[in-house]
């Protein structure tokens, strides 16, 4: 049973004092460039959580709905149901948003057979979608998915891909990943955790390094490895 209330993202505000500023970076000004240039009309937020990122739709929607299996802590969602099981009627969006969703999913064909149901013929799917993370919101945490396999999926149940986007590549995976295995021994009473508080946190050596590996991964850039992929796929059937 999924727990109710639960504290969630509240916005896309970015500090490289962050540990997740380096997947932060690449997610937020992806997901702002894209609405920017693909939303339009009515639209769907499934798994809306504190709809983090309704602000960057302003002035390219005209109505925003938010949906989610649960209510969280700021009881945003508009719509309790499932992903799986809209409560809306056909076509009626002209937009899909969903982010971080599809993996804590059981049936995500399910969900995109959903999703093409309430959008209209032409709309546009927005979904940003996870390829490198460790387990999170267990056990509720099912899925990875390559591009391949995305494009697989959309295709078909009616979608034309527009769109798939590396959320920043190589380099900003494995230092993403170091960062997170590092803070994740601070849990433990260690003289490791002690000297990662201390060197990352007090001493703030983590600006430092989140700041060079943005720059790292926009200088080298390798999609070959990505920790998500947005994808803009158009509905056509």
């Amino acid at each position: 049973m999924r727990e109710e209330g639960l504290k969630r993202l509240s916005d896309f505000h970015l500090t490289p004092f962050d540990q997740h500023y380096i997947v932060n970076y690449f997610l937020f000004n992806d997901i702002k460039k894209i609405a920017g240039e693909f939303a339009s009309g009515k639209i769907l937020d499934i798994g809306c959580g504190n709809k983090p990122y309704q602000k960057l739709f302003e002035g390219k929607v005209r109505e925003y709905i938010g949906c989610d299996i649960i209510q969280s802590n700021q009881n945003l969602v508009d719509v309790i149901c499932p992903a799986t099981n809209l409560s809306f009627d056909n076509e009626i969006f002209d937009t899909i948003f969903s982010t971080q969703v599809i993996e804590h999913v059981e049936d995500h064909r399910a969900m995109l057979f959903e999703a093409s149901r309430v959008l209209k013929k032409n709309g546009i799917a927005i979904f940003t979608i996870p390829f490198c993370w460790a387990l999170h919101e267990e056990p509720y945490d099912f899925f990875r998915f390559s591009k391949y396999g995305i494009k697989f999926l959309f295709e078909k149940y009616g979608f034309e891909i527009v769109l798939i986007k590396a959320n920043g590549g190589k380099w900003a995976a494995v230092t993403q990943l170091f960062l997170n295995t590092l803070f994740s021994s601070r849990k433990y009473r260690t003289w490791r955790s002690f000297i990662v508080k201390h060197f990352f946190v007090t001493l703030r050596f983590i600006w430092v390094y989140n700041k060079f590996s943005v720059w790292l991964d926009r200088r080298y850039a390798d999609e070959e490895l990505t920790l998500n992929y947005i994808v803009v796929a158009k509905k056509i059937v």
